[in-house]
Parts: C-alpha cells; structure tokens; sequence
C-alpha cells in the first residue's frame, strides 16, 4: 500500500529522510536524460559532474523539475505551503571503471599496465572511501547555508538509477536530532564537498547507516541535519540526479563568516511570501 502524504511526512520527522518517492513519469524522465545529456555535450563531463549549478534559472525543463507537482506536493507537506526555490545543482558521479579503462589505455607503450585491464583504487581513506575517487563525505547540509528561521530540505531526483556498486547516498537515521554537528577539514582524496569537510568519525555511529537506492524517476528528500555521504560509484554506470533544495519562506539569511553562502537563485515556487527574505528571481527561460 502506498502510503499517504501524512505518513510519509511523519516518517521524515521521526527519521530525518525519506526514499524511492514516485516523481517522474517515463516521458518526464525521458525529457530529463535528454535534456542533461544536452548539458553534457555542451559543457564536458567534467564540468558536468558537479559544476551545473542552478541553471533552474536557465533552461525551462530544468526549472520544471524543480516545480514538478508531486515534488512540491511532498516538500510543502514537510515545509509548510509557502516555499522557496533555495539552490539547485546536477550531480554526477561517472563511471569508475570507465575512467580506469581510459586512464589505462591512455599510458605509454612501457606501462606494466594493459590496455582493457581495469585498475581500481582500494586504498581506503579513514575506513570508509576508495583513495582518490570522488565520493561525499558524512556531513550536513545545513552546515554550508548561512541562514536561520527554517530547515532545508534537500531532494534528489533520480536521473539514472542508483545502488550500491554506483554510489547510493547513505543517511544515518534520526540524525537531524542532534543538531548541527563540528565539520573538519577532509584529509580524504575526492571529496565532492565544494569546502572540502566531514564530520569527525568519532561523532557518528556510521554502522546505523542505511542506503537509499532509487530506481531513475524516483527521488529521495532529507533534512538539513541528516548526516549523509555517497561512496564512489565502482560501477561501469553512471549516477546522475538533481538535487534541489527549498526553504520555507521563514527562513532568513545571516551573515555568518563560517556559512558565507549567498543566494542568488532564489525563487518562490508555492504559496506566498510575507517574508520577502530573499528575492525573487525572475528566471531567463529557454
């Protein structure tokens, strides 16, 4: 039985997260891989990966995602009815193995490594990630947003599918009840983190970790506080999703040195705002 919006809001209160939400429809999703995979032959994988930074304001099938109904529909049961936009940015985590296989074929004729044999990474970096690979590290959303008088929560939109050889996100549940927890610089290699931080290991309970595997369509929403990170993707997949973020519209910037965030991308996309914290973007569609 699919469970109602009532339940499902009282799951991500109690736990911090929920996941494998329906979104997309075929034709939807359809749209979407075409329209990334545009992006992708446009600006490179490279650029791709993690440098596709709120361009909801940008191109009109990326700002329709970001108002699809039944993402909307979840976030102002969480949030309340009057939301805004806060930032949006595609993800994505390319093949390993992939790169591997070109970085191999790619050596001079002298390499003790032949071409069509794939290399792994397996030194571990603090027991939990693969040397070097881009992964995520645990940390808090909330920690790099300079803002009070509200939660952030967070939806990733599955464009590909999503499992453990590819690099699911991992939360640890009902850790938005300990509030915001200390950030420390990395010393892991590949860190996805635009600041480059983790939670020290010593504050989580990590063993209580649970994945979030989507099938492409689904998505998955978490609390600002919920502890989360992905592994590498080892897989011959790649792991695409949007991850989008709203606010509600109580919320307020601050200026905090430690969260020097700014937000330029900001759009009201349900109910009012009595508030006018933030501005209102008019997007510039295509």
């Amino acid at each position: 039985m699919t469970p109602s919006l009532t339940e499902l809001c009282a799951t991500y209160c109690d736990r911090g997260f929920l996941t494998g939400v329906p979104a997309l429809d075929p034709k939807e999703l359809e749209r979407a891989t075409e329209g990334f995979s545009r992006l992708e032959r446009e600006f490179g994988l490279e650029y791709a990966q993690y440098s596709l930074h709120n361009v909801h304001l940008k191109y009109r099938w990326v700002m329709s995602l970001a108002t699809h109904p039944k993402v909307l529909e979840l976030i102002k049961g969480i949030l309340g009815p009057n939301v805004i936009l806060l930032d949006s940015r595609f993800i994505c985590k390319y093949p390993t193995k992939q790169k591997s296989h070109e970085a191999a074929c790619g050596k001079q004729q002298n390499s003790s490594t032949p071409c069509g044999e794939l290399q792994y990474y397996s030194a571990p970096c603090g027991g939990q990630h693969n040397h070097g690979l881009p992964f995520v590290a645990w940390h808090q959303d909330i920690r790099y947003w300079g803002f009070e008088g509200g939660s952030v929560a967070s939806v990733w939109l599955a464009l590909d599918d999503v499992d453990r050889e590819n690099g699911v996100l991992q939360v640890i549940p009902g850790s938005h009840h300990q509030g915001l927890l200390p950030h420390i610089t990395s010393l892991c290699m590949g860190n996805m983190l635009t600041a480059n931080q983790e939670i020290p290991d010593h504050l989580l309970n990590t063993s209580e970790a649970v994945e979030c595997p989507l099938q492409a369509g689904q998505m998955s929403v978490h609390d600002g506080l919920t502890v989360h990170g992905s592994e590498p993707n080892l897989s011959t997949r790649r792991r695409c999703g949007f991850v989008i973020r709203y606010v509600p519209t109580s919320a307020y910037p601050v200026q905090d040195p430690d969260r020097p965030r700014t937000f330029n991308a900001t759009v009201l996309v349900s109910g009012v705002d009595e508030y006018h914290h933030f501005p209102n973007n008019a997007p510039n569609l295509q």
